[in-house]
């Protein structure tokens, strides 16, 4: 079986081999821009405030896929608008094909939650007997949720997000962040890469540094 390749083009996300890679396969952007609360595309000028829908525009070239990773540049210092119109949409974002609740990280739009990474202390409860013995209410066991090979789930490890079959499932085929998140001072980033930035635009661009499993039930 070839070895099956990521494209790290922005917009793509795609699987490839060195022998199947014909020009024109691969539908990217080039770079984002971020300032001032603004993103935009580089490369076709779209953009948007907001950074969900700034990822649902199409990508604008096509050409090979590629390993290699894209360098995101920041837009040099340019008056920013003072307006921007929100135009309505007749098909809204939804939780489940939301890049930001996939993963798990706050979402104003559907009330999400970044998840607490620390771990909650077990509750006790004093004994009636002469001997005072504290006792620990352990948690129900959790069940592993049994699911077809050809259904279709959402990865939960961090900085994935896609949608897979546990058919097509195997140990690359996952790009994340084992972690964990760090916010810190204003700053966000990932202890396992140890890259930090100020935006939590970029924190969502910081490419995945490790390959695995799919999981469709990793901890939040």
């Amino acid at each position: 079986m070839a070895n099956m390749l990521r494209c790290q083009r922005i917009g793509c996300n795609a699987t490839f081999t060195d022998d199947d890679n014909p020009e024109g396969s691969c539908t990217y952007h080039e770079s984002p821009l971020f300032h001032d609360g603004m993103k935009e595309w580089s490369c076709c000028k779209k953009r948007s405030h907001d950074f969900t829908l700034f990822l649902e525009i199409p990508g604008c070239k096509t050409g090979k896929h590629t390993t290699e990773k894209p360098v995101i540049a920041k837009k040099a210092s340019t008056p920013a608008p003072k307006q921007v119109i929100k135009t309505p949409t007749t098909n809204p974002i939804t939780k489940e094909s939301c890049p930001r609740c996939r993963q798990g990280f706050f979402c104003s739009d559907h009330g999400s939650q970044v998840k607490d990474m620390k771990p909650k202390p077990s509750y006790e409860a004093e004994s009636t007997s002469e001997e005072s013995v504290k006792v620990k209410v352990k948690a129900s066991p959790v069940v592993k949720k049994v699911v077809d090979i050809n259904e279709p789930q959402i990865c939960k490890n961090k900085g994935c997000g896609q949608t897979f079959k546990e058919i097509d499932n195997h140990e690359t085929a996952c790009n994340y962040h084992p972690g964990p998140a760090v916010f810190h001072d204003r700053l966000r980033g990932w202890k396992c890469c140890d890259i930090h930035v100020k935006e939590f635009d970029e924190f969502m661009g910081i490419p995945p540094c490790a390959k695995g499993w799919h999981d469709a039930e990793a901890a939040l």
